[in-house]
């Protein structure tokens, strides 16, 4: 048997006569072979799976689509052609499966698509164990990224205050939830509440709580959020909503370290590290009495600044398929890659929705693409041009045309500065020096 022949697994599910006849062909050419019913597939380790797909197989495909998106690898369909005539069958083949072999089977063909399949499942499989190892982290590669992760790492095991600024959508109760795992406190509550998407008149029962009695419709005791995190992580976000009169309870709760619930007289002492979230510029809010200054310092002690999308382009390919392979789940279809006109139309974008409209856009596009490759127009990018923009001078152009360069070079080689500056021409200072003067990565 060939020396790699361990590296090239092959798992054939409901086999037919055509089927086994293959079996020694495909064991000479250095595969190894096991068949099993459908039911026991994800029971199997494989590289390349095929299914002869049966009447059963299609009057029941959610049993397929299952295990397909389970068993993370490449599969082959083989029928025969009459099947393929049949109503939809085609568009059910080509949305779950990488090839399709109608029989009788041509042996020669049969080890180039197999070939061909081992392959992309290499290649899927190395980028999905990326993406599954760090799927609750930051994802990304960029500088921002990488120095956001370091200061992270540096704040997370204090017991300080930190305040999150950045814009909506760049992941600042990611950033919050990264804290609290790295804590101590990892094995205690994370607790998290919205300052501006709950109605004024029910925050203060929210924070702190209320006793029984306490207004009309309290009908019993009610822990409030603040306690429910004793022990651990208090994540207030868009704390800039926050009433004025709010403001003073959290600042009087921050000094004191107790809470007394809305319609009680005992305090109550609350242990908890409290971490909070803005996008709004809390300086200015201060200047119009909008916030206290004082409840501003408490919660400034530690800051961390997330970065926009649109300095992180470097990132876009690894986020665009992170999200594929996320919301395929939901969608009930394959994750899809990206056309290159689909990857410059993205790095194209200004993202002023950032993370979470990138996250949107990729769902949006899962639902529309019917090709094998999100395109730019699924992702709703098609019409964004420059041709929008306002003219300038001669010199507006060229430092337009010299970063849309580098973010379009970065966007396909992210991870080797190298190349990135040898496809510009430029040596590796002069890529390092135009990265620092358009403030990319």
């Amino acid at each position: 048997m060939h020396e790699t022949a361990a590296l090239r697994r092959l798992l054939i599910v409901d086999p037919c006569d055509d089927c086994h006849r293959l079996l020694p062909a495909l064991e000479s050419a250095g595969w190894v072979v096991h068949t099993c019913s459908l039911d026991q597939a994800l029971e199997h380790r494989c590289d390349i799976g095929l299914l002869r797909l049966q009447g059963s197989h299609l009057q029941h495909s959610d049993a397929v689509k299952d295990m397909i998106k389970r068993s993370n690898t490449e599969w082959i369909a083989v029928l025969d052609a009459q099947q393929l005539r049949m109503p939809n069958v085609g568009d059910f083949v080509c949305e779950w499966f990488f090839d399709f072999h109608t029989l009788p089977f041509d042996f020669s063909r049969v080890l180039v698509t197999l070939g061909r399949a081992f392959g992309m499942a290499r290649l899927r499989g190395q980028g999905t164990s990326r993406v599954d190892a760090l799927e609750h982290e930051l994802l990304g590669d960029s500088r921002p990224i990488l120095e956001l992760r370091k200061l992270l790492g540096k704040l997370a095991p204090t017991e300080s205050p930190v305040l999150i600024r950045g814009e909506s959508g760049t992941g600042k109760e990611l950033v919050a939830r990264t804290l609290h795992r790295q804590s101590q406190r990892s094995e205690k509550p994370f607790i998290a509440i919205n300052c501006g998407a709950i109605p004024e008149h029910l925050i203060q029962s929210e924070l702190f709580g209320h006793e029984k009695g306490a207004f009309t419709g309290a009908h019993q005791r009610k822990v409030g959020r603040i306690e429910a995190a004793h022990g651990g992580t208090l994540f207030l976000d868009e704390i800039g909503d926050l009433p004025l009169e709010l403001q003073a309870n959290l600042l009087r709760f921050l000094q004191e370290k107790n809470i007394e619930r809305v319609g009680g007289s005992q305090p109550i002492p609350v242990d908890v590290r409290v971490l909070a979230a803005t996008h709004v510029d809390l300086e200015k809010a201060i200047e119009q009495g909008r916030f206290r200054e004082d409840l501003y310092y408490r919660l400034n002690v530690l800051q961390v600044v997330t970065a926009p999308l649109r300095d992180r382009h470097g990132d876009l390919p690894m986020l665009a398929n992170h999200f594929s392979h996320f919301y395929s789940l939901e969608t009930g279809r394959r994750p899809r890659t990206f056309s290159d006109h689909a990857l410059a139309a993205m790095g194209r974008h200004t993202w002023p929705g950032n993370v979470r409209e990138l996250a949107n856009r990729v769902r949006r596009g899962l639902v529309l693409a019917e090709g094998r490759q999100i395109e730019a127009q699924d992702l709703g990018l098609e019409g964004l041009t420059h041709d929008d923009q306002p003219l300038g001078t001669l010199e507006d152009y060229k430092h337009r045309a010299e970063r849309q360069a580098l973010c379009d070079v970065l966007d396909r080689h992210s991870n080797n500065m190298s190349i990135a500056a040898k496809v510009l021409g430029v040596s590796r200072p002069t890529f390092y020096r135009l990265l620092h003067k358009h403030q990319i990565r």
